[in-house]
This record gives structure tokens, C-alpha cells and sequence, in this order.
């Protein structure tokens, strides 16, 4: 399986991003699927996930309330939407699918890994 994140960028504070996950093939449709970030100088971190049917997401505390997680099965595709961007957002985002159908913000529940996408939120 191989995983395509898209829609990082350059934005100001209090910007919107969609990011879309992009998977090759429909296995993922049975997949919890997660987003994940890095700084610089700090460790992965858990952001958002999902389970397969898109009825149970979790997300970070400082994801909630301005991040959004979403599938669209039929597109294997999922999106994270990021709004009222702040410059502690910057970092490479990761999208991850999980060995189960469940949603889960522990790393080791992850098998599959795309490149990242890099957002960057100037103040």
C-alpha cells in the first residue's frame, strides 16, 4: 500500500489547509487511517484518526476544535482539514494506515506511511 499526502503549503496565521491521503489501493477502505506530525527538534506526534466507516475519530487536544478528520472511501482518499492555522502548526504532516478497521492515536497501530506533506503558517 502506498500512501499520498497532499495539500500542504505555505499560509498565514488564521488560514485554512486541506490535507488529502491519497491511498493505492482499496485494502485501506477496512483501515483505520490517522494523521500525524513533526516539528523541527521534537518526536512524531499523534493529530487525528479514523476508523473505517468514519463514524469514530479521535484527535489530539491540540488538534480539537480546528482540525477535521474525514474519509471518502470511494476515492480511498482521506482528508484532514486545518483551520485558524497557528505558526505551532508548522511541521511535516504524515498520513497512516492502520492494521485495523479501528481508530487509534498509539503509532504502533500504524503499518502503512506516506512521505509527508509540509505546512508552514507564518505569524
Amino acid at each position: 500500500v502506498q500512501l499520498q499526502a497532499s495539500g500542504g503549503g505555505l499560509v498565514q496565521a488564521g488560514g485554512s489547509l486541506r490535507l488529502s491521503c491519497a491511498a493505492s489501493r482499496r485494502t485501506t477502505s477496512n483501515n483505520g487511517m490517522g494523521w500525524f506530525r513533526r516539528a523541527p527538534g521534537n518526536e512524531r506526534e499523534f493529530v487525528a484518526s479514523i476508523d473505517w466507516k468514519g463514524g469514530n475519530s479521535r484527535y489530539s487536544d491540540s488538534a480539537k476544535g480546528r482540525f477535521t478528520i474525514s474519509r471518502d472511501n470511494s476515492k480511498n482518499t482521506v482528508y484532514l482539514q486545518i483551520d485558524s492555522l497557528k505558526p505551532e502548526d508548522t511541521a511535516v504532516y504524515y498520513c497512516a494506515a492502520a492494521r485495523s478497521s479501528s481508530s487509534s492515536a498509539n503509532v504502533n497501530a500504524y503499518q502503512y506511511w506516506g512521505q509527508g506533506t509540509q505546512v508552514t503558517v507564518s505569524s
